[in-house]
């Protein structure tokens, strides 16, 4: 198995809480690929549907023509955003593009979120590697090591992402082809989310769309 390290440096995004926006649904194009029931969904073409809205010269997280796009403009860093909404047990399938930036990044899909500092998150990257990480504390602890998988679409290319976060499993596919999992019992549920970050190249960017939320 081929590993890598990471140097986590967490930027502490502004939640900006979403309480009382709509649950988006019967979306055009999303929503129905996946099947079971769809506790959440948005296709980021209604500004105010709740996500985290950051401009700042390190990184950027807002909404874009139809897409939601979160940039890293800084070295060693993460951003991520959330729409402000509390699941125990989901699916969470998202589209992501690398639109600019080194290959060398990460990127995907935030699940149990209990603020900016403790959640669950499942990356790809686009070099083809993924990693199933904890972040507790603002402390980032590796439940998978890095490895790679011929599933992920390398360079520009469009993956769909799809984490499963169910009772102590949490399992990343991408574009249909199981990845790996890993088990965990610290978080139980809390919010959804994106998250993109660099290595030692400034510039990622990530735009996300067709977001989806299903009951497991």
């Amino acid at each position: 198995m081929e590993v890598r390290a990471r140097v986590w440096w967490a930027i502490p995004v502004l939640a900006v809480a979403a309480l009382g926006c709509s649950v988006l649904s019967g979306l055009p194009g999303i929503g129905g690929g996946g099947g079971g029931t769809v506790l959440f969904e948005d296709d980021f073409s209604d500004e105010g549907s709740g996500w985290d809205r950051v401009d700042e010269s390190d990184r950027v997280t807002d909404y874009r023509t139809g897409s939601y796009v979160i940039r890293i403009n800084d070295t060693n860093s993460d951003g991520w955003a959330n729409p402000g909404k509390s699941f125990r047990d989901v699916r969470v399938e998202v589209d992501a593009s690398k639109t600019d930036g080194d290959d060398n990044n990460n990127f995907g899909v935030i699940c149990r979120s209990q603020g900016i500092d403790d959640f669950y998150t499942l990356w790809i990257s686009s070099d083809g590697f993924w990693a199933i990480v904890k972040i507790e504390s603002g402390d980032l602890e590796f439940l998978t090591d890095w490895a790679t998988h011929d599933a992920i679409r390398q360079g520009d290319a469009t993956n769909h992402i799809r984490a499963d976060c169910v009772g102590d499993e949490l399992t990343l596919y991408a574009n249909g082809d199981l990845l790996g999992s890993a088990s965990d019992s610290a978080y139980t549920s809390g919010d959804v989310g994106l998250e993109a970050g660099t290595f030692d190249v400034p510039g990622t960017e990530i735009e996300f769309d067709n977001f989806v939320v299903y009951a497991p």
